[in-house]
């Protein structure tokens, strides 16, 4: 059982917070007509369950400061919420400056396991959480600041946020290595947002495109309900609604690329087109995050529909993070395009990689090749 003495930030303790947090921030004089005590139980609890326990804390494996874990995408989405409610609900000026340089310092750790190509290891549903949550906290800081504290010019933090377009097919479909999924419902006017701090035409034009396309199929109702994204992103969009909606423009199918950082590559038949064929490669090794054995797994579509896929993943369950994640069918390679020899399949571990990794691009083809004996023992 849950011992209520020792209050634990998890992705959503730390989101319940942010939620509450928001509502203080938006309702609180409507909430005090009602009876003061909602908004003195929010504040109360926020301090006991979030802003005591991260200013105290180190241990959380999230924050990155015990080297025993890697950092993932928990990382920055529960920095961000932190954030929310350290900006909204902290008074005391010397603990709310603490927070944000803990965050700094967390959130370094985050950035220092990308490669410079700013590839998302965990698959491109991931980025939603990962990447797309960096940003959150990024622009966090800009606002807080009024400007001062401004990220949006470092390099990788550019690379970071172009990696999503870099693995978009076509429509909703993007590259889904990893646990990702082959469809992904980005938060577009995030996307969108990023795009205008980087000044990425690229960024901007895949927020727009996903934007109308989101909203075409609620109209037609073709759009399954979904859990709606934190107040953090939806009350940003309800200022851009309006040219967002002004805007048509095709999202940057880009001809080719090669993420040297996670060994990927994508290319299609001609730029700014999803007709005709495309694929995406990878190499890498199996211990990435969210990993599946899949060394050399790759992926065709034809006009932008998928041919050779990648199952992806199930359901989660408590198998899936644990010693027994490779019991899963979907996590062997033998469920993936790849070899099984001998009845062998690809182990798990970093050690288990692809070598000899060679990857070249001209006007007429593009072309990566590798050896994936390294994966098998």
């Amino acid at each position: 059982l849950p011992d209520i003495d020792e209050p634990i930030i998890d992705l959503f303790a730390a989101e319940t917070s942010s939620l509450l947090s928001w509502i203080y921030y938006l309702l609180k004089s409507e909430l005090d007509d009602i009876t003061p005590i909602i908004s003195k139980r929010i504040e109360k609890e926020i301090k006991r369950r979030i802003l005591d326990p991260y200013l105290e804390r180190d241990d959380f494996w999230w924050m990155g400061f015990q080297k025993s874990k890697k950092v993932n995408n928990w990382n920055p989405w529960c920095n961000s919420n932190c954030l929310v409610s350290f900006l909204i609900i902290e008074r005391d000026i010397d603990r709310k400056v603490y927070a944000i340089q803990k965050a700094l310092r967390s959130l370094d750790t985050f950035i220092e396991i990308h490669h410079p190509d700013g590839g998302c290891d965990e698959g491109s549903s991931y980025w939603g959480r990962a990447g797309a949550s960096l940003f959150d906290c990024l622009e966090l800081l800009y606002w807080g600041s009024d400007g001062k504290i401004d990220f949006f010019d470092e390099p990788l933090i550019g690379e970071i946020g172009r990696y999503i377009y870099r693995a978009h097919i076509h429509d909703d479909y993007f590259i889904n290595f990893a646990d990702g999924g082959a469809k992904v419902k980005i938060s577009a006017d995030l996307v969108y947002r990023y795009g205008k701090r980087i000044e990425d035409k690229r960024l901007i034009d895949l927020g727009i495109y996903a934007y109308n396309s989101q909203i075409r199929r609620k109209e037609d109702k073709r759009l399954k309900r979904s859990v709606p994204d934190s107040l953090l992103r939806i009350l940003p969009e309800l200022f851009n609604y309006r040219e967002l909606v002004s805007m048509n423009v095709a999202p940057p199918y880009v001809r080719d690329i090669w993420l040297d950082g996670i060994e990927v590559m994508a290319a299609r038949e001609a730029e700014g087109d999803y007709k005709g064929f495309y694929i995406a490669a990878k190499g890498g090794h199996n211990a990435e995050s969210h990993n599946h054995n899949d060394v050399g797994q790759f992926i065709v579509y034809y006009d932008g529909v998928p041919v050779i896929i990648d199952v992806g993943v199930e359901t989660y369950t408590k198998k899936t993070f644990s010693s027994q994640r490779y019991d899963i069918w979907t996590m062997q390679s033998k469920y993936h395009n790849l070899p099984t020899v001998n009845g062998v399949c690809q182990k798990p571990g970093q050690e288990y990689r692809a070598r000899d990794i060679d990857y070249s691009s001209n006007d007429q083809l593009a072309r990566l090749s590798l050896d994936m004996a390294a994966a098998y023992p």
